[in-house]
């Protein structure tokens, strides 16, 4: 099963390197191929829905340049009368978005569901896009609509998978399939009762995972625009390499913290059954890439495979002498921020049970502070704990690695390295 990102079918020129790609990988084995919506389209789509919604009428101009966008890729790859066929079904696609958004403008609302329906034009209008650049190149190549294979509640914009229908859909799907090729649109989906629904974050990569564990395929290789995961982020840090292999719990840990090249909770249907997964960059095939498999032996014998960041983290700090020996503090902080949706990045507890620290992103900071200070309002006024203190704008970096935790002098090398640069460490949690 292979994955292919927005910038990879970002251009018609992107999409004539996806299509040698493709023409390769399948000479040897039956591929599946899940794409995204062009690069940039999803976004395009909010911009102009939530212009509609306020009444602007500029959501029009944005509506056009989605429009051309799609007319530009069309022209791009295609020619003669599969040019003028596919042109024809895109607009017509196009026209029914076009009525939808007209929709939003006069009601001045979006509900989940009508959000579902939007978003979905850009992968329906991809992968047909694809489909037809692959056909004309002689490839034996179908089409199919993930939506008439992948069942889900009705829970809009982020839908969770009904897996005993899914995989029974696909398996009778593929079992009478004789193509080299399938393409499938990545995200979209449907309700049990017939509804357009959508995956969430990572969408298009929760797609590929989920056709890859019940096909049980050999890979699931997932092509982006960076080649692999890298020792830490190649952006900041020039000398950066490429890792490898890894293994799930390195992999999951170091995108936990920083490395957006993957969204863990997209990846659990192949991690559940060992399938390896293969990330690899579009723009440049030859390269390597990163393999993640179960347990990664990767030749080289540092413990550490990689450091990542998360900046603008507020360090929430609870603290006071009632706390000490007082069971319940942590359930009823947590819960709180829980109730709050409020995601905690850290963790780290005074061994004294006189504080505990968290780290939330600095957006959710203020509202974590008073929902927190709401629910010990009452040890607060009789002085048993301190209102919540938070330091804002500091940053976590993580040092990621399995076979850490058997080699000595690790931590003390960080620290050191750390105090030597004056960087002065706030909590720490391994």
């Amino acid at each position: 099963v292979l994955k292919f990102g927005g910038t990879s079918v970002g251009s018609s020129k992107n999409i004539s390197k996806v299509i040698k790609i493709v023409k390769t990988e399948s000479a040897s084995e039956n591929i599946v191929v899940v794409v995204s919506a062009v690069g940039g389209i999803t976004d395009k789509l909010l911009i102009a829905a939530d212009k509609a919604i306020r009444k602007d009428h500029s959501y029009k101009e944005d509506f056009e340049a989605l429009r051309l966008k799609h007319i530009e890729v069309i022209d791009g790859l295609l020619s003669g009368e599969v040019h003028e066929a596919t042109t024809d079904i895109v607009l017509e696609h196009l026209s029914r978005l076009e009525k939808l958004l007209d929709g939003v403008y006069l009601i001045n609302e979006l509900s989940p569901k009508t959000t579902d329906k939007l978003l979905s034009f850009g992968e329906l209008i991809s992968s047909l896009i694809i489909y037809e650049a692959i056909k004309s190149k002689g490839v034996n190549v179908q089409l199919k609509n993930s939506q008439n294979l992948i069942v889900t509640d009705s829970n809009f914009t982020n839908a969770a998978v009904n897996f005993e229908e899914t995989n029974a859909n696909i398996t009778t799907y593929f079992e009478s399939n004789q193509k080299m090729v399938t393409i499938l649109p990545g995200f979209i989906s449907k309700s049990e009762n017939d509804e357009i629904t959508t995956l969430g974050r990572g969408g298009s990569d929760y797609t590929a995972a989920i056709l890859a564990a019940a096909l049980n395929a050999s890979v699931l290789q997932i092509w982006t625009d960076v080649s692999g995961m890298f020792t830490t982020n190649p952006k900041m840090v020039k000398h950066a390499k490429p890792i490898a292999k890894l293994s799930y719990l390195e992999a999951i840990e170091l995108s936990h913290f920083g490395a957006k090249v993957l969204y863990p909770p997209t990846v659990q249907p192949v991690l559940r059954k060992d399938i390896p997964l293969l990330i690899k960059n579009t723009l440049a095939p030859e390269d390597p890439g990163t393999l993640i498999t179960k347990i990664s032996e990767n030749g080289s014998q540092s413990p550490i495979k990689g450091i990542s960041n998360i900046n603008n983290v507020s360090l929430l700090t609870l603290q006071g002498n009632g706390m000490v020996g007082i069971p319940g503090f942590s359930k009823r902080l947590f819960e709180t921020l829980a109730h709050s949706k409020i995601n905690v990045i850290i963790i780290t507890q005074a061994s004294s049970e006189h504080s505990i620290c968290i780290g939330v992103s600095d957006a959710d900071a203020l509202s974590a502070k008073s929902v927190i200070d709401k629910e010990f309002e009452n040890e607060i006024s009789l002085h048993k704990i301190d209102p919540l203190i938070i330091e804002p704008n500091l940053s976590i970096v993580a040092v990621v690695g399995d076979k850490m935790k058997s080699h000595q002098g690790i931590s003390g090398k960080m620290f050191s390295t750390l105090g030597k640069n004056n960087v002065n460490i706030r909590a720490i949690a391994q």
